[in-house]
């Protein structure tokens, strides 16, 4: 049974959007070369608890820290270390959820630190505009199918490649709710949307395979052939008439 969020849990749920948006962007502007991903995980820290919010990663199966940051090959959930450096010419892609009076929110975004290569450009730009497609098409009474389907064919039409073994989900109450959104798959199949649900869209694409592997600290993702790889999310609320993004 998919959630639905009544009138006051949308409320919260939106006010912790904005709060995680906000995060996000400065998180964004503090990333330059040089800097290491441990330093912008104390920086979440910090921002997460001025704020008066909890991060929702930090003992979630297990993973130590509140924030995810993916260099390069790496796709989802890389561990902040000491010694990972931000360099010239990287992907970084920001991961991350908070909580507050019983309700989650999550978002990611992918940026390159300059001088960037055409291709990764290309590849940042095509993967959030398959998120923005994908959320423009939402309205109830649509199958999720088509939400899957809009991301693969963005992606795909381009010449890259979804990651087809991680998906988004539900969240609300749980950080992980039902149902698992698919990047990829057929406009006619999944459950029927209907307002009041909120789902944390998150399309993957890679320059290279769509193959994945675990890193050696078993937490992160990363493309089997080491291309590059962009992830772009947000937590959207289906509306009477369409689409809410409750993380911008």
């Amino acid at each position: 049974m998919i959630p639905i969020k009544n009138e006051q849990e949308i409320n919260i749920m939106r006010r912790n959007g904005q709060v995680l948006a906000l995060i996000l962007k400065k998180l964004e502007n503090a990333t330059k070369s040089d800097i290491s991903t441990f330093q912008l995980e104390e920086l979440a820290n910090k921002l997460i608890f001025n704020y008066g919010y909890k991060p929702s990663f930090k003992g979630y199966n297990n993973y130590p820290a509140a924030l995810c940051v993916s260099l390069n090959d790496e796709i989802v959930h890389a561990l902040p270390h000491r010694n990972k450096v931000v360099k010239k010419g990287d992907i970084v892609t920001i991961d991350l959820g908070i909580c507050k009076d019983g309700f989650h929110v999550d978002s990611a975004i992918s940026f390159a630190i300059p001088p960037i290569q055409k291709n990764a450009a290309k590849l940042l730009l095509i993967t959030k505009k398959s998120l923005a497609l994908a959320i423009k098409s939402i309205r109830p009474d649509i199958k999720l199918g088509q939400i899957s389907s809009i991301i693969q064919k963005t992606i795909e039409n381009h010449g890259f490649s979804v990651i087809k073994d991680l998906v988004g989900h539900g969240i609300g109450k749980k950080l992980h709710e039902k149902p698992s959104i698919l990047n990829y798959g057929s406009p006619k199949t999944g459950p029927i949307l209907k307002e009041g649900m909120v789902l944390a869209i998150e399309p993957m694409a890679s320059l290279g395979s769509d193959q994945i592997k675990k890193s050696s600290d078993n937490f992160g993702y990363l493309t089997k052939d080491n291309s590059l790889a962009a992830h772009f999310e947000h937590t959207v609320l289906v509306t009477k008439n369409g689409a809410e993004i409750l993380t911008q």
